[in-house]
């Protein structure tokens, strides 16, 4: 680890810890949810942000940013690598689907540079990238899950039970989801999506569930959202449902991953004679897990805890019941807008340091 100490006001030695979220964009209350955790264990924390924009909103609010090259150019891995030995990170979480499998595939140079990368297992990215290998994962557990094929087999099927739901393979956000009502639709929905897969379609309350899995993999805490409300492809609004069967169900899906690092977030419908069935996992925090972290599971403080060797003690049902989250948007506002998009390094530190008062990288 890169900790380092340093002198609080008190005299009492607190450690700084630096930490890189990465395709930070839009995760304003995620970076406001871990300074707060830092103000109560009273440590210091240094958050760097990186992003392939500076039209990012939350890279303005970080007291290091960066701009990156996008996760395909194949230079994405070495300029977040020579942040993390240049800056001595301390822990780095990614944010996205897209960056997963590059940056699990990294952790062990990472980890060389004194840096844990929160992140499960690549197995275990594999897994939940690949709707079918999920399928095939969760079937396998027992763990009810709707019937997906690929496109191509379902369309080879002799007996159709319409409606369908149609996805990419890798998908994420809900971009390329279709309900799929016959085969004509069946047809076209699939010829316009990359890797279609198609699912029994399932009538009934959506939920997300965000476990958490920590440095160790050890699920101790499972949180049950309600998703009321969905906004291109984001929860906008949601409710805290303390329902123990759901969250049984969430602690058995990261048990089978069994490498999961970080918080998992599990998605499922309940229908209305109870079942629940999982239809898609994603490893890495949820958009909507502000709103666990209001009501009590506070990921981030457990995160920095473990990170400092510090005894964690998580009551798993500890978490408020019956609080809800509504959303709404929130400007940053930017001066001389209209260069943002070239904008460099160089100018991003005079700009926000400007600002902001603080030091932002090159």
């Amino acid at each position: 680890m890169a900790l380092t100490a340093k002198s609080s006001r008190s005299g009492r030695r607190t450690k700084t810890v630096r930490l890189l979220l990465t395709c930070v964009g839009r995760r304003v209350e995620l970076v406001r949810a871990f300074r707060r955790a830092a103000e109560k264990l009273r440590i210091e924390l240094e958050i760097h942000g990186a992003d392939s924009s500076c039209l990012s909103p939350a890279i303005h609010l970080v007291d290091r940013a960066y701009v990156v090259p996008p996760i395909a150019s194949g230079k994405y891995i070495d300029a977040l690598a020579e942040i993390v030995r240049r800056k001595r990170i301390d822990l780095l979480i990614p944010l996205i689907d897209s960056e997963l499998p590059t940056i699990a595939g990294a952790r062990d140079l990472f980890a060389d540079l004194g840096c844990i990368a929160l992140i499960s297992s690549p197995g275990v990215i594999q897994i939940c990238r690949d709707k079918l290998a999920t399928f095939d994962a969760l079937r396998q557990a027992a763990i009810d899950t709707p019937d997906t094929w690929s496109w191509e087999d379902a369309l080879r099927r002799r007996r159709h039970r319409f409606p369908y739901y149609l996805k990419p393979r890798a998908g994420s956000a809900a971009i390329g989801n279709y309900v799929v009502r016959n085969v004509d639709q069946l047809r076209v929905f699939g010829s316009v999506v990359k890797e279609p897969i198609v699912q029994e379609f399932v009538e009934g309350s959506e939920y997300t569930l965000d476990v958490y899995t920590g440095l160790d993999g050890r699920p101790r805490c499972v949180v049950p959202r309600k998703r009321l409300e969905v906004r291109t492809g984001e929860v906008s609004k949601a409710l805290i449902v303390k329902d123990r069967a759901i969250m049984t169900v969430g602690r058995r899906v990261a048990e089978t991953l069994g490498e999961c690092r970080g918080v998992v977030t599990v998605q499922c419908i309940v229908t209305s004679d109870r079942r629940i069935r999982v239809i898609e996992i994603n490893p890495r925090f949820g958009g909507g897990a502000p709103l666990s972290i209001h009501a009590g599971a506070d990921f981030p403080k457990w995160v920095l805890q473990e990170l400092l060797g510090r005894r964690l003690r998580i009551n798993p049902t500890g978490f408020r019941d019956d609080v809800a989250m509504l959303r709404y948007d929130e400007s940053v506002f930017l001066p001389g807008a209209s260069k943002e998009l070239q904008i460099t390094n160089d100018q991003l530190q005079n700009r926000l340091g400007k600002r902001n008062s603080k030091k932002v990288c090159k």
